[in-house]
C-alpha cells in the first residue's frame, strides 16, 4: 500500500519532512492559503491544496498519515474547527498522526530543566492556546496522535546571519535567560523516525543538546562572519515588540532525551554552533 501524507498548513518544517519522504515514493498533499506558495510546493513535488478554496475531502480519503502545523487562534484549532468530523471518520485507519506544538506549553521555569512529563503551565497567551489545541487533537477517538513540542526553529532562510551582516542584530541581555532551539533538519528527521516507529499518545520535545542565552548565538554568528560582535543591550532598555518581549517572559532548558531513547535519533546539529556552521556553508 502506498504511503500518503496529508499535511495541514504545509510550511517550513513540513517542507523539510517532505524533502525526506518524497524520494522514498510518498504521495504528499499540503494545504496553503497562498497561490504563490502552492506553485512552489508543486515544484517541490507536493500536491498543493488551497485552504478555503479546494475540496480537501478526496485527498483526506487517500491519507495514511496526517500532519498538522497550523497554529491555533482564540477560536481554537483552525483545522479541527473545519475538518474535525472528517478527521475523526478516517482516524481509525490512519497509521500515524502528528501535531506540531511548542515548548511554550511548559511556561517559565527560570532556567530549570523540563521534559515531556513536566506539567503544562503556560505563562503566555500563545502557550495557553497551544495547550488547548493539543487537548483538542488528543480527544479525537482512535487517532494515532503524536505531539511534537518544538523549541525555537532555525535553518536555511531562518538564521541570524542576514541581520548580523546588515548590522541590525541585537544582543539583548537578560541575566539567567536561556532558550532551547532546533534546526529544521532535525525536526524533519525526528518526524520521520516517529512515522517509522509510531507510539500513539506520546509527546516529544524537539530541541538540541545545548540550551543557551540568545546573545551567545548572535555573538557566534558574528564571529563566524568575521565581523564585530553587536553591542550588548540590557533587556530593560531594549525597544522590543510585544511579541518579541513575550519570548523573554519564559526561560527554561528543555530535555530531548525521549527522542533519543525512544526513537533512536542522533541529532544532525546537536548545538547552535554546529547548526550555524552548516547554514553558513550552505549560503556559500
Amino acid at each position: 500500500m502506498s504511503k500518503v501524507l496529508f499535511s495541514f498548513g504545509h510550511g517550513y518544517s513540513a517542507r523539510a519532512l517532505a524533502a525526506r519522504l518524497l524520494p522514498q515514493g510518498w504521495r504528499i498533499y499540503g494545504t496553503t492559503r497562498d497561490a504563490d506558495k502552492a506553485r512552489a510546493l508543486r515544484a517541490e513535488g507536493v500536491i498543493p491544496l488551497l485552504w478555503g478554496t479546494d475540496d480537501l475531502t478526496p485527498a483526506l480519503q487517500e491519507a495514511t498519515h496526517l500532519l498538522s502545523s497550523a497554529g491555533p487562534s482564540e477560536d481554537g484549532d483552525p483545522v479541527l474547527a473545519r475538518w474535525r468530523d472528517q478527521i475523526a471518520a478516517i482516524a481509525p485507519r490512519l497509521d500515524w498522526a502528528g501535531y506540531l506544538s511548542t515548548t511554550g506549553v511548559y511556561g517559565n521555569h527560570q532556567g530549570a530543566w523540563v521534559d515531556e512529563d513536566t506539567p503544562l503551565t503556560p505563562s503566555t497567551k500563545r502557550g495557553r492556546l497551544r495547550v488547548a489545541a493539543e487537548a483538542e487533537w488528543q480527544a479525537i477517538p482512535g487517532l494515532p496522535q503524536h505531539i511534537f513540542r518544538l523549541a525555537g526553529i532555525y535553518g536555511p532562510g531562518r538564521g541570524p546571519f542576514e541581520k548580523v551582516r546588515q548590522g541590525t542584530a541585537r544582543r539583548i541581555i537578560k541575566p539567567g535567560q536561556v532558550f532551547s532551539r532546533i534546526h529544521v533538519d532535525d525536526i524533519a528527521q525526528v518526524l520521520e523516525a516517529s512515522i517509522t516507529a509510531p507510539r500513539p499518545g506520546t509527546a516529544y520535545n524537539l530541541c538540541d543538546d545545548d540550551p543557551a542565552p540568545p546573545q551567545d548565538v548572535i555573538a557566534h554568528a558574528a564571529e563566524l562572519l568575521g565581523v564585530a560582535v553587536p553591542e550588548a543591550i540590557p533587556f530593560d532598555e531594549a525597544e522590543m515588540s510585544p511579541m518579541a518581549r513575550s519570548f523573554y517572559a519564559e526561560s527554561k532548558r528543555v530535555s530531548n532525551r525521549r527522542i533519543k531513547d525512544e526513537l533512536g535519533v542522533r541529532l544532525i546539529h546537536p548545538d547552535y554552533r554546529s547548526g550555524l556552521r552548516a547554514l553558513l556553508a550552505e549560503e556559500g
